[in-house]
């Protein structure tokens, strides 16, 4: 089965990028676009993000993720250790994170190194998340094979029962990752292709800012 697409194509016209006008610091470049597509109003998820890492089969994985926080040290996200993002990470730190915002033109690509959080800072935001969701984290042995979805739909159903009244602790085996950028890119769509792309990249305690070409 074959399926032209050669006609898909769009120009884009929505902003500009250049070194003289980005900030210093790729967190705070970040935390401007990220404010700029936020009060868009355009982008469901603002904070959904790619996360790819190399599998232990060798092959790289992308998926999409929620970015839960960012600071000065990077960028957090949550999930079962056990999971096989959470082995893979644990194998090869190394792991590249991006963002595409259509509405805005803009792009992020982030090369890091992932970490585990503290475990009181993972504690903190399991106790934000909603009682459902923090019963999914125990119901789920993230990508596991499973005979059909009824499994987890009465896993799901005891535990309703068994934390009716009681408190939720978060499990051992789930908690946060942090990525400590290395490598920070930020793509703005331009007419005929010629697109803008910064590249900041960490040189011991300093960002070296490049443009490369489209």
């Amino acid at each position: 089965m074959s399926q032209n697409l050669h006609n898909y194509r769009r120009n884009y016209e929505k902003g500009e990028l250049s070194k003289t006008s980005v900030d210093p610091n790729p967190l705070q470049q970040f935390r401007t676009w990220f404010n700029d597509v936020k009060e868009s109003e355009t982008v469901d998820e603002v904070n959904a993000m790619t996360l790819t890492t190399l599998g232990l089969d060798g092959f790289p994985k992308g998926r999409v993720v929620l970015l839960k926080k960012y600071d000065e040290y990077g960028f957090y996200f949550y999930t079962n250790y056990l999971s096989e993002k959470g082995k893979s990470i644990m194998q090869n730190e190394k792991v590249s994170l991006s963002f595409f915002w259509p509405s805005l033109e803009r792009q992020i690509i982030i090369k890091g190194i992932a970490k585990k959080t503290s475990k009181k800072d993972s504690e903190n935001y399991f106790s934000s998340r909603p009682f459902g969701s923090k019963l999914g984290a125990i119901v789920s042995s993230q990508s596991e094979v499973i005979k059909n979805r009824e499994v987890l739909e009465k896993k799901l159903s005891l535990l309703e029962l068994e934390y009716a009244e009681k408190e939720i602790e978060k499990p051992e085996n789930w908690g946060g990752f942090l990525v400590a950028p290395i490598s920070m890119e930020f793509w703005q769509g331009r007419p005929n292709r010629l697109h803008d792309r910064i590249r900041y990249t960490l040189k011991e305690y300093d960002w070296l800012i490049e443009r490369l070409s489209p």
